[in-house]
């Protein structure tokens, strides 16, 4: 079951990327499409814990969640969102990758933690990565917005890593709420903020609105992306550990930039290729000491066997 669940939390992982771009593509505004997909699965998410008398309301009246909310969903998404009407969803979802590298930064330079020698070498090789991705748009100047709206979602990436770090300690903080909570919680505010956002900067037509695509794109976004999507990896995290659900980053955006050139048509390059193995490989470096120590358990539990 752990298996099965771990291979389609990444295999929608992997699609939520090409599906936000068939939104955008399709004429859905960024911070509309954004905030009706989080507003609504994390409403849904919470009555069905009401429901069940899992949560209460007043839940809903803490600090801390708007702030998680605004960092992880919030300014993640809006990034994310409004870049994917200028970049392939391949590329942005390599870019999303260099979320981990990002806790280290806001972890070492805010919060004055010390860094593993690994960490500083996964992060130089994974940045590598990034400056092989923009180089030749950089070099050549020929198209800005593409490199804008790839820093653009570095940007996001800040934010989802103070969103990261400020669940782990309301996690502690609140051990007796579940990580669904927490989520569902943190998505509808950051919905929320996502639809005031587009109220002043955007323009919402209803023949926009309802077209195959669009309406395909929000649902399976709300639905299999963030409803189904977030559960198996908080299920995941209860199941197994903290560190066997965020592989995902291994696997997902590789397959992300496969979907996008298969199912889309969007261009490949040999650069997009070798700054995608470096991205990916520097989070494998950043995580070779966990990834270590679980092999080690793993022995040492056979032979005690």
């Amino acid at each position: 079951m752990i298996i099965f669940n771990y291979l389609l939390m990444c295999a929608i992982f992997s699609t939520t990327f090409l599906a936000i771009k068939v939104g955008v593509e399709a004429g859905l505004p960024p911070f509309f499409s954004a905030g009706i997909r989080f507003l609504l699965a994390g409403a849904l998410i919470f009555l069905w814990m009401i429901s069940q008398r899992k949560v209460k309301l007043n839940l809903l009246l803490r600090k801390e969640f708007i702030l998680i909310g605004m960092t992880s969903t919030f300014m993640t998404f809006a990034t994310l969102y409004w870049a994917e009407q200028h970049i392939t969803s391949g590329i942005a979802a390599i870019l999303s990758a260099t979320g981990p590298m990002m806790i280290l930064i806001v972890q070492s330079v805010v919060m004055r933690k010390k860094a593993r020698r690994s960490d500083y070498w996964g992060c130089a090789v994974g940045f590598a990565g990034v400056c092989v991705l923009i180089m030749p748009n950089l070099v050549l100047g020929s198209n800005m917005i593409w490199i804008l709206s790839c820093i653009v979602i570095l940007i996001g990436e800040i934010g989802y890593s103070v969103g990261s770090l400020a669940t782990r300690k309301l996690s502690f903080d609140m051990p007796d709420i579940s990580p669904i909570t927490i989520n569902a919680v943190q998505m509808m505010y950051g919905g929320a903020a996502l639809l005031l956002l587009s109220v002043f900067s955007e323009q919402v037509r209803l023949h926009d609105i309802l077209t195959l695509p669009a309406i395909g794109s929000v649902l399976y976004l709300m639905i299999i992306g963030s409803m189904l999507g977030h559960s198996l990896y908080a299920w995941l995290l209860k199941a197994t550990n903290a560190f066997f659900p965020s592989t995902w980053l291994f696997v997902s955006p590789i397959i992300a930039l496969g979907l996008g050139v298969l199912l889309y048509a969007e261009g490949i390059s040999l650069y997009s290729i070798l700054g995608s193995l470096l991205i990916i490989g520097g989070i494998v470096v950043i995580n070779l000491p966990e990834l270590r120590a679980r092999m080690s358990a793993r022995r040492l539990a056979s032979n005690t066997l």
